[in-house]
């Protein structure tokens, strides 16, 4: 396999996945504008050979489809496969040990491995020779955004206690003195993070080495939800089919495998502004106070690669990472969370914000009316669970003589609406976390969750056009069917939650006056019904990253009963609202100016 990301890049131009742009191209906004066009269509890989500003050349779109990353680990991706799930049924080794031998040793032969000193095209380099790629109009400055951030634990220093992960980093602009500070952006519940608050305890800093390009498994490992006992590292050298070589200097660790390597220190209590940054969500995370890398040295290797991505609305290329993450771990959850038959995070939505899940259901096998029990603990028990925790919305189900799945994703929903009882199945958490870069809820990483768990004889048929006594209710602006059971219909602009509630009694009195409107569980309140209802994407993208569920959810007829919230029908109020962040936009000037590298029929040309 690759020893580095040349050897990548090579054999995928042999191969045909890969093109080489030698025209010069800006990393303000244009490297950006043109990944997005060519993986929007499938394309290559792109190699930017002529960086402006920069000697060093950028690669682009390595994971931008799940052919060609499974293609990158042809040679390794079956002994990883069964080494994961070693991991997770270590019994299975006891009951036939012979057929996971292979595996074992695999896994030991992943192993890092230390190097008395740095490479010899190791050179130092300054943070201003690096291509510096703004990617949105409105990011506060150049991004890496396929870093691999290495910490160690401060109470057990050494490789096998350290967290390798792909937190944005903040090469330049705000407040950042160049070359001398950049900025680290990480949720509270990442390895490094843990890492920070026992350095902070200790009054020390926190020492952190990133490392850029690399063996593409290097990259993909950052990223892994892996196996208790199985580190970031081994896994990469186990991807990689090659031990992870590393050195340190001057008390950091150097990846001898990476094109670049950047080190500094993270001081207690030392922030600055960091983003904004258009994020996965497909909106910009704005700017917050985050921790602050003094910057000790930059190593580049001779004739270094940048490799970069571009996030956005889903999806995007990190969506081939969720693919990868799913296709290798697998079942990982089921092991985790007894009774869990399947968990999708569903990528049309942002990832975090919405959930479907398959679980069982076997308390209630006597009970004359079937109704959700064991499903409200293991939802529970998936709201507790690491990434998955998260979610802001969790629509939860058992099969009952019907197979499901939940990357059907309007046939999982339409499943759920046939069954809701909307008196009994709705179940909030209110002032919880959730993801730091979702700016529907009260504030950073707080707002709410809702579970939906449905189960039992089909209650109802689903409306499948828009039902005929809501069609010319004046408080009811432009109704439009989404799927079968859902409406989207068109609210008025609003200063304020309050004038907003004022809004939604308007329009749920206007329902009620409608008398029994069954068939149609679901309204969602938005800001323009015919995007919303031209997609099921579009639907899962509006209604779940614009709303919180428990400042956004109303309902017709709606109670409380011993403190459950109860309704007729749901309408979940998905307009922009003031203190949400802005969707990402791209520059017109830009769009128009990247055409020169693109045929007329979209495509990436051959010579450029």
């Amino acid at each position: 396999m690759y020893r580095n990301l040349e050897e990548c890049i090579l054999d995928l131009e042999k191969n045909g996945q890969l093109i080489r742009i030698t025209e010069e191209v800006d990393p303000e906004l244009e490297m950006a504008a043109i990944h997005l066009k060519v993986y929007e269509e499938g394309g290559p890989a792109i190699l930017f050979e002529n960086v402006k500003g920069s000697k060093y050349k950028a690669v682009s779109n390595l994971f931008g489809t799940v052919e060609r990353s499974q293609f990158m680990f042809r040679q390794t991706w079956d002994s990883v496969k069964n080494v994961i799930a070693l991991r997770n049924d270590p019994m299975a080794a006891l009951k036939n040990p012979f057929k996971h031998v292979r595996s074992g040793i695999a896994a030991s032969k992943a192993l890092p491995m230390k190097k008395s000193s740095l490479p010899s095209d190791f050179k130092e380099i300054f943070i201003s020779d690096l291509p510096l790629i703004k990617h949105w109009p409105d990011d506060g400055g150049a991004f890496v955004t396929l870093p691999q951030v290495y910490s160690e634990n401060p109470d057990k220093p050494g490789i096998m206690n350290s967290n390798l992960g792909m937190y944005r980093v903040q090469l330049s602009g705000n407040d950042y003195e160049l070359n001398k500070e950049i900025g680290l952006h990480y949720q509270i519940h990442r390895g490094i993070a843990i890492h920070q608050h026992k350095a902070n305890k200790k009054g020390e800093p926190l020492k952190v080495s990133i490392f850029i390009g690399g063996p593409p498994s290097h990259m993909l490992s950052a990223v892994m939800p892996l196996p208790e006992g199985l580190s970031e590292l081994t896994f990469a050298g186990l991807l990689a089919g090659r031990r992870f070589r590393y050195s340190y200097e001057d008390g950091y660790c150097i990846s001898h495998d990476a094109d670049f390597v950047i080190t500094g220190e993270i001081h207690p209590e030392e922030t600055k502004p960091e983003g904004p940054f258009g994020d996965h969500l497909g909106y910009y995370s704005l700017t917050h106070p985050f921790p602050l890398m003094r910057v000790h040295k930059v190593y580049a290797r001779d004739n270094a690669i940048w490799p970069f991505t571009v996030v956005g609305r889903p999806p995007q290329e990190d969506t081939s990472f969720g693919d990868l993450i799913h296709q290798l771990t697998g079942d990982a959850i089921k092991q985790e969370i007894p009774g869990v038959k399947e968990v999708h995070a569903v990528d049309a939505a942002g990832v975090h914000p919405l959930l479907f899940a398959i679980g069982s259901e076997r308390y209630t096998p006597y009970q004359k009316v079937k109704q959700p029990a064991e499903l409200l603990t293991i939802a529970n028990r998936i709201l507790g669970t690491g990434q998955v925790s998260l979610a802001k919305y969790l629509f939860i189900t058992a099969e009952d003589g019907q197979p499901l799945d939940t990357h059907k994703e309007e046939e999982f929903l339409g499943y759920i609406l046939e069954r809701i009882d909307l008196h009994r199945d709705i179940h909030f958490q209110t002032n919880t976390t959730i993801d730091t870069l979702d700016y529907s809820g009260t504030g950073l990483n707080t707002g709410s969750k809702v579970v939906i768990a449905a189960y039992g004889d089909k209650r109802r048929e689903l409306c499948t056009e828009v039902p005929d006594q809501i069609k010319n209710v004046s408080d009811i602006k432009n109704p439009r069917l989404v799927m079968p059971g859902i409406v989207a219909i068109e609210g008025p602009q609003f200063t304020s939650y309050a004038h907003a509630q004022e809004q939604l009694k308007i329009i749920t009195d206007s329902l009620v006056a409608q008398g029994d409107i069954d068939s149609c569980p679901l309204f969602i309140l938005c800001d323009d019904s015919e995007f919303l209802s031209e997609t099921i994407s579009n639907f899962l993208w509006v209604t779940f990253t614009r709303s919180n569920p428990s400042h956004d959810m109303y309902g017709k007829n709606s109670f409380y009963q011993n403190k459950h919230w109860a309704c007729d029908n749901v309408i979940i109020d998905a307009r922009i609202k003031p203190h949400h962040a802005p969707p990402l936009v791209l520059d017109p000037n830009v769009e128009k100016g990247i055409e020169r590298f693109f045929d007329k029929d979209g495509k990436l040309k051959q010579d450029n």
